[in-house]
């Protein structure tokens, strides 16, 4: 789940300047820095937000909100990343949905296996889950990836 906010971070120069954005001011402001501003403040805002949301709707469904909220935040910003604003407060909304992974993640954990392993429990989930998305990567490289560049390629 941290592959989007990850990708947004490390690559919004590179789409500010594939879609003329790196000199543009939104706000009085240039936009790239004002969208990292922005998603660094939701980014922080997320963890207590959806720690408040899941503690009255439950843990998963908590889980598939904040979900749904960063991949339709991602699809929409990406098809309207050339629009000034949306490349300013959309990647702050991916970050929204992001930030739940790393407050409902360890407080499912918990409530599934109990405190007193907590930690041990904690660094097994974040390094499974590194793990579960380097093999899927590995398979889609073979599975989806070749079959669609052969096709492309032909």
């Amino acid at each position: 789940m941290s592959t989007t906010a990850l990708m947004v971070t490390s690559q919004i120069g590179t789409f500010a300047a594939d879609y003329g954005i790196t000199k543009v001011v939104v706000w009085g402001l240039a936009a790239s820095p004002l969208a990292l501003t922005i998603d660094r403040f939701c980014n922080g805002l997320t963890r207590p937000f959806f720690g408040w949301v899941s503690d009255r709707m439950g843990r998963e469904n908590t889980k598939f909100l904040a979900f749904a909220l960063e991949g339709v935040a991602m699809a929409v910003w990406l098809s309207t990343i050339h629009i000034p604003v949306a490349f300013v407060l959309l990647p702050g909304l991916v970050f929204f949905g992001l930030g739940e992974i790393f407050s409902l993640f360890p407080s499912t954990l918990t409530d599934t296996f109990g405190a007193r392993w907590a930690t041990k429990n904690c660094g097994c989930l974040y390094i499974a889950q590194g793990i579960g998305a380097d093999l899927l990567t590995a398979v889609l490289a073979i599975a989806l990836l070749k079959p669609m560049r052969r096709r492309f390629l032909v």
